[in-house]
């Protein structure tokens, strides 16, 4: 199979959490219009989507809930698993810890790393905080490839590149700093701030 598109990726991943749903509602089946009104979008992108990962839906019954997440996983996961760290573990970091750790069980947070006395050798929100210094043998030693950066601002491009030289080969970036990666290295960057103000601007122009 080809390369996905990145939004094709995203919407699978979204499929896949709502079917997880659906289970628990004690649903197996489920029509492409049903799953497509949960998340806002049209009928015809659920299906074209399901169609560039094989899959089609039996007639009458809808998509077999439980198959589809069981085929999602094998597209979008990787098959042995992959090491996560979070860089920077402060107010944010330890909020993205907590939410994220267990939730999938391909995506393996393992380390946080900080340059603060206070938290290095520590468990934080149930993730071990390693020295910032040690940072390129602990990525060796752990076999991880994914760094989430939550740094100050003046810090993130100088450790994204450090990140990188170090083995990283894919970066979510939290900070408000855009960043330029190498060909081979995957960047996807998340600005909370813009999000905010594009809500706040609908919201104003709702009330107009």
């Amino acid at each position: 199979m080809k390369t996905l598109p990145a939004k094709t990726v995203e919407r699978l991943s979204e499929y896949r959490r709502t079917l997880m749903e659906c289970l628990k509602e004690n649903k197996n089946y489920i029509f492409s219009h049903n799953l497509a009104a949960r998340l806002h979008i049209t009928a015809v992108q659920v299906r074209r989507d399901l169609m560039l990962i094989g899959y089609t839906s039996v007639l009458r019954k809808g998509y077999d809930v439980k198959v589809l997440i069981e085929t999602i996983s094998r597209i979008i996961d990787s098959e042995q698993g992959m090491n996560v760290a979070i860089i920077g573990i402060g107010n944010l970091g330890r909020a993205l810890a907590a939410y994220f750790k267990g939730k999938r069980s391909k995506l393996n947070l393992i380390a946080s790393f900080d340059n603060d006395p206070q938290k290095i050798n520590k468990v934080i929100s149930g993730v071990k905080c390693y020295p910032y210094h040690d940072l390129e043998k602990t990525i060796k030693e752990l076999d991880i490839e994914v760094a989430i950066l939550t740094v100050p601002a003046d810090f993130a491009r100088e450790i994204a590149e450090e990140t990188v030289r170090y083995g990283i080969k894919g970066i979510l970036n939290f900070t408000t700093v855009p960043l330029n990666v190498p060909s081979g290295v995957y960047l996807e960057e998340y600005d909370m701030i813009t999000s905010i103000e594009k809500v706040a601007y609908f919201v104003k122009e709702n009330k107009l």
